[in-house]
C-alpha cells in the first residue's frame, strides 16, 4: 500500500548533492575518497568522547565486526536485548554463538538491569560465562546505561552499545554512539538521517577501529600482490555513500529538532486520553532524539480500543503506522533460546504502536494523526 503519512521516510537537504558532485569530479567512485574520510571525521566531532569511527555499508556489518573485535566466536554466550529489530541478534548467529534474550524495563523500554544480571549469574552457574553484552537504545531512547555498565564491569562482560536509532540522543550530556566497549550507528533510508544505506563502528580503541577497517576492506595484507591471512568481508561504505551522508550531517540537529517535536506534539495530543501513554524520557538524565515516537494503548481503560484497531484504522486513512518490534524470544528462528524477563517485552509488544514520526511531517499531518485516533473515542 502507497501511504500518504509515511512512519519514517528520508529528509534531504541540498546539501547531499554537493559532496556527490565532488566525489564525480574527483573520480572517486568507490569505496574510498574524501567523502568517507570526511563522514567519520563529521560523527566522531559530534559525539566527542574520543572516540574513532570506520564509515561501512550497513549498521549490521558494523553489529558484526564489533562482535569480531570484542572476541566473540562459535558457542559463546551473548546477552542480548530482547525488545529490538533482528538485525541486532543476527551477527550473534553468523559467529556461530547462542544468543541469551534479557527482557526490558517499562521506564525506557531497554534492557533491564535487574534480568540481566540474572541472566550473568545464571549463565556463570551453567560454566557459559556471556563473552559480551548487547544492549539497543530503542527508538532512540537511551538505556539505563550506568547501571548497564556496572554490571557489565563488575562481571568483566565487554559491552556492544546498538545505537542504529539513537544519534542524536545523549544520556547525562553524553552522546549515545560513546558508550560501549564498541559501537554501532545505522544510517538506513528510515533513520534520523541516511546515507540511503549504511552504518558506522565506532570505538575509543584506534586500534579496534583500524582491524575494523581491515576486516571490512576483505583482510589484505600488506603486499603488492593480494594476500590474505584472515577472512575479511566487502562492507566498506562507498564514497558517493559517504557524500549523502556529509550533506545530512550539517542538518542533524535539525533534523532531532524535529522528531523531539512531533514526540511532544503527541503527549499534548493525547493528555489525558484514559489508555494512551506517549513513551517520554523517565527523567532529565535522558535525551531522546525520538527516532520514532510510541504510545501504549491499553484496552482495558480505552474501552476496548486496542492498538491494532488504531493500526487498521490509521492504514484505512492512509496512514503508516507499525507495532514495536515483537521480542526475539518470541520470534520462530529463535525460539530455542533462553529468555529471562517477567514478560515486560510482549506486554509492550502487545500495546505497543510506532506513530508518524519523519522530520518532514507537516502540522497538517500530525493533526490528521491526531484527529484519527481521537475519533475512535
Amino acid at each position: 500500500m502507497m501511504f500518504r503519512i509515511w512512519l519514517s521516510p528520508p529528509h534531504t537537504c541540498g546539501k547531499e548533492l554537493e559532496f556527490i558532485q565532488d566525489a564525480f569530479d574527483k573520480n572517486w567512485i568507490a569505496p574510498m575518497g574524501d567523502n568517507i574520510d570526511g563522514f567519520e571525521q563529521d560523527v566522531v566531532d559530534y559525539i566527542g568522547g574520543d572516540v574513532n569511527a570506520v564509515a561501512l555499508n550497513t549498521g549490521t556489518a558494523a553489529l558484526h565486526l564489533a562482535l569480531i573485535l570484542l572476541g566473540v566466536k562459535r558457542d559463546d554466550y551473548v546477552i542480548c536485548q530482547g525488545l529490538t529489530f533482528s538485525a541486532t541478534i543476527n551477527p550473534v548467529v553468523y559467529l556461530g554463538a547462542t544468543p541469551v534474550f534479557v527482557d526490558s524495563e517499562l521506564e525506557t523500554w531497554n534492557l533491564s538491569p535487574y534480568f540481566l544480571r540474572k541472566a550473568i549469574e545464571d549463565c556463570i552457574r551453567k560454566n557459559k560465562r556471556p563473552k559480551a553484552i548487547i544492549w539497543v537504545n530503542l527508538y532512540g531512547m537511551p538505556a539505563q546505561i550506568d547501571e548497564i555498565k556496572s554490571i557489565a564491569d563488575e562481571y568483566g562482560i565487554v559491552l556492544l552499545e546498538d545505537a542504529a536509532e539513537s544519534l542524536g540522543s545523549a544520556y547525562r550530556g553524553r552522546k549515545c554512539g560513546a558508550f560501549g566497549d564498541v559501537s554501532a550507528i545505522s544510517f538506513n533510508g528510515n533513520k534520523i538521517i541516511t546515507t540511503s544505506n549504511g552504518g558506522m563502528l565506532l570505538s575509543k580503541k584506534k586500534e579496534s577501529v583500524e582491524k575494523a577497517l581491515f576486516l571490512a576492506t576483505q583482510a589484505r595484507d600488506p603486499f603488492p600482490y593480494y594476500q590474505h591471512s584472515h577472512i575479511g568481508y566487502n562492507y566498506r561504505m562507498s564514497n558517493i555513500s559517504a557524500g549523502i551522508g556529509r550533506g545530512q550531517m550539517t542538518v542533524l540537529q535539525d533534523r532531532v529538532n524535529a522528531r523531539r517535536a512531533n514526540n511532544a506534539f503527541y503527549q499534548q495530543a493525547f493528555a489525558g486520553m484514559p489508555g494512551i501513554k506517549v513513551h517520554k524520557e523517565p527523567n532529565s538524565d535522558f535525551y531522546s532524539n525520538h527516532w520514532l515516537s510510541c504510545i501504549l494503548v491499553d484496552p482495558a481503560q480505552t474501552g476496548g480500543v486496542s492498538r491494532e484497531d488504531i493500526r487498521l484504522k490509521l492504514r484505512e486513512s492512509g496512514i503508516e503506522s507499525r507495532p514495536l518490534w515483537k521480542p526475539m524470544h518470541l520470534q520462530p528462528v529463535f525460539e530455542d533460546c533462553v529468555f529471562y524477563g517477567d514478560g515486560t517485552s510482549e506486554k509492550l509488544f502487545e500495546q505497543g504502536l510506532c506513530l508518524p514520526s519523519g522530520s518532514n511531517l507537516k502540522p497538517e499531518e500530525l493533526e490528521e494523526v491526531k484527529g484519527v485516533v481521537l475519533g475512535m473515542f
